[in-house]
């Protein structure tokens, strides 16, 4: 059953002219001194594994010493572009303890681990194959959640910073268990509005690993958060189960919770608020918002099978007959987000 939900491979998707310009317009598209491609020319890795010894399907890369020399110096500029303003003053005390290769996904990324030499202090940042898809997804992340993405594309290359929280499938096995009733009932509130936003913005493949969870402690206790850190199925699968988190086996946890803690008009309160959050992010980020779903209605980033199963789809989710007339992925997310905002204000 859980087979059928996606599709076995989704293929990367170009940037067009049309995203470039949107990209430089809002500073994402920066010149950077290293590529994807440069960094799989390391010459030997081996496995990494987790403090449990089981393999966490990342590889630690070794290059040839005159290749990590280069490398090593354009990764530190890489960090000072994203974390700084890119001036080299800083150099000296950053120091690259990993470049790490994963086996397991789409994206294939490297996350790379820089550290302070002066304090010990370290950070992670990504570099992936740059693909429109992925880039839609981050910044629509960035306009219609609660959350603020950083991340530089340059030609084919896609750098994003490190989102700092517990895998939700570690989350899951580990740290669930030992929550007290206060915190389950929050985390339960949580994945409602999370499930919700997925669902509104076509973010798909939320299954537990793509996600992280956020522990914040208040004065007398401990908040939660539920952040995607995954954006690689912005508006590709036809399914629309695949942008709904709760149908996802890895999340049967989470949702068997929410049904024994939350009652169904508790579970509605919070679908709702965060419509009307999302609503109030579109009227507010209205100019960028209108820039970027133009790009994404003008280019390809699924098949035309996708877009005619989804749009049925929504049409009998909705009952909103103007999905029909969408021809491409872009437009039907504009639809959704229409049908979002439109009733927001009538209810205003």
């Amino acid at each position: 059953m859980e087979k059928k939900l996606m599709s076995r491979k989704k293929p990367t998707f170009p940037i067009n002219e049309q995203l470039n310009k949107y990209l430089q317009t809002y500073n994402r598209n920066t010149k950077i001194p290293v590529s994807y491609d440069d960094l799989l020319r390391f010459s030997g890795s081996i496995v990494v594994y987790d403090r449990h010894d089981e393999d966490t399907l990342w590889v630690r890369c070794y290059y040839s010493d005159f290749d990590r020399e280069e490398i090593d110096n354009s990764l530190k500029r890489v960090y000072l572009i994203l974390h700084s303003d890119g001036r080299s003053e800083h150099l000296d005390f950053l120091n690259v303890d990993a470049i790490d290769y994963c086996t397991f996904g789409n994206s294939k990324p490297f996350r790379i681990k820089v550290r302070n030499v002066l304090n010990d202090n370290f950070t992670y940042f990504y570099v992936k194959k740059a693909d429109a898809s992925r880039i839609y997804g981050l910044d629509f992340e960035h306009i219609l959640s609660p959350n603020r993405i950083n991340f530089l594309v340059y030609k084919d290359t896609l750098i994003e910073e490190h989102i700092a929280g517990i895998p939700g499938d570690v989350f899951i096995k580990e740290k669930l268990p030992e929550c007290s009733d206060r915190a389950r009932n929050e985390i339960a509130k949580q994945f409602v509005k999370f499930d919700e936003r997925c669902t509104l913005r076509l973010l798909g493949d939320m299954r537990s690993y793509n996600y992280v969870v956020i522990p914040t402690h208040d004065f007398d206790h401990v908040d939660y958060k539920i952040r995607a850190i995954d954006f690689d199925q912005q508006n590709y699968e036809g399914n629309l189960k695949v942008y709904q988190p709760h149908f996802f086996k890895e999340n049967r946890p989470m949702v068997k919770m929410v049904s024994e803690l939350l009652q169904d008009s508790s579970v509605e309160q919070y679908r709702k608020e965060e419509r009307s959050q999302v609503a109030k992010r579109l009227i507010t980020s209205e100019k960028r918002f209108r820039m970027l779903i133009r790009c994404m209605i003008k280019d390809r980033v699924s098949s035309d099978e996708n877009v005619k199963m989804l749009r049925n789809q929504l049409v009998s989710f909705t009952r909103d007959i103007r999905f029909k007339r969408c021809k491409t992925m872009g437009h039907i997310l504009k639809t959704a987000l229409d049908f979002v905002k439109r009733n927001y204000l009538e209810i205003e």
